[in-house]
C-alpha cells in the first residue's frame, strides 16, 4: 500500500526565543515491511543543524530556534510503501541491546491495578503469542479510549486506575505489564491511515514485545489488532519519551504546541509494465 502523508505541528514560546532547540523525530524508519519514497521536513522560525541516528534507529533532528521567535511550524510531508505483516517487525536490531526493553521506566512501571491485571490473564497452557493477544484484549475492556483525560506525563498504573486513556497510555499498560511478565517490550509513534477519514488531530501510538521465534511483533491495543499495511512506524523507544515526535530545551520561555494536523491517505500504485 502506498500512503501520502502530511504532518504540520505549531507550537508557541510564551516569550521571544533567547535560545531553544528542538528534538525532532518525525522521519518514518527503514524497516521491514516499510520503504520511504520521499520525505521532506520544512521550517519555519527554526533551522535545521544536525540530522542523527539515535540509540533505537530513530532519525532525530535537531532544529535551532532562530532567536527572536515567538511561533515555530514544522511541516513534514511524503509517501511510504507498506506491506502486510501481520505486526512481525522480526529481529531485534539497533544500538541498545535486548536486554534493555526489559527494565520498566516512570511511565511504564506497574502499580496494585496492573499486577492485578496480570494475575487475571495467567495461564500455564497459553503460549507467549496468544498471552500478549489477550493481554491487548483485555487491557482495552479496562481502559476505556477517551481524549482528554490523560497527558503525555500520565504513567501506565495512573490511567489504568482511571479506567480511560489514549492510545499512548494504552501503549504504556501493555508494555508494562509485558516487561512484568519477562518479555522485552517498546513504545512505537507513528502513524495510521483511518478508514473514514483522511485529516487527523494526531499521530498514533502502539507497543511491540520480543516474541521467541517471531522477534518484534506489534499491537495496537486501542484498535485491538495487530499492525497492517495502514500503519508508518517513525520512532521507537522504552516509553513515549524516547519515541516523542517533538522534545526540546529552551533558555528564558518554555513552548506550548497549539495545534498539530495530520492527514494520512493511500495513493494510486503505479502498474506495472
Amino acid at each position: 500500500m502506498r500512503l501520502s502523508i502530511r504532518h504540520t505541528t505549531r507550537y508557541r514560546f510564551e516569550t521571544p526565543v533567547v535560545h531553544a532547540l528542538q528534538r525532532l523525530r518525525l522521519t518514518p524508519k527503514e524497516t521491514q515491511g516499510q520503504e520511504i519514497l520521499e520525505w521532506e521536513m520544512e521550517y519555519e522560525n527554526a533551522i535545521p543543524e544536525l540530522t542523527y541516528e539515535d540509540q533505537h534507529h530513530n532519525t532525530t533532528t535537531l532544529v535551532a530556534v532562530e532567536s527572536g521567535a515567538q511561533e515555530v511550524r514544522v511541516t513534514c510531508h511524503g509517501k511510504v510503501d507498506t506491506h502486510d505483516h501481520a505486526g512481525v517487525i522480526g529481529r531485534h536490531a539497533g544500538h541498545l541491546p535486548l536486554w534493555s526493553f526489559h527494565g520498566q521506566t516512570a511511565l511504564t512501571r506497574p502499580g496494585p491495578g496492573i499486577r492485578k491485571l496480570l494475575k487475571e490473564i495467567q495461564h500455564e497452557d497459553e503460549d507467549g503469542l496468544d498471552r500478549l493477544h489477550r493481554l491487548s484484549a483485555t487491557i482495552l475492556e479496562q481502559v476505556e479510549y477517551r481524549t482528554g483525560t490523560t497527558n503525555s506525563r500520565t504513567s501506565a498504573e495512573e490511567a489504568f486506575a482511571a479506567g480511560q486513556g489514549v492510545c499512548q497510555d494504552h501503549a504504556h499498560i501493555f508494555i508494562g505489564a509485558a516487561r512484568a511478565l519477562g518479555i522485552p517490550a517498546r513504545y512505537v509513534s507513528g502513524y495510521l491511515m483511518m478508514n473514514d477519514r483522511v485529516e487527523q488531530e494526531a499521530g498514533h501510538a502502539w507497543a511491540e514485545a520480543h516474541v521467541e521465534g517471531l522477534g518484534w511483533v506489534g499491537f495496537d491495543i486501542s484498535n485491538g489488532i495487530s499492525p497492517d499495511a495502514r500503519y508508518v512506524r517513525v520512532a521507537t523507544g522504552r516509553d513515549y519519551r524516547d519515541a516523542a515526535p517533538v522534545t526540546g530545551i529552551s533558555f528564558g520561555s518554555t513552548s506550548t504546541v497549539l495545534e498539530v494536523d495530520v492527514a494520512v491517505e493511500q495513493q494510486q500504485m503505479p502498474q506495472q509494465q
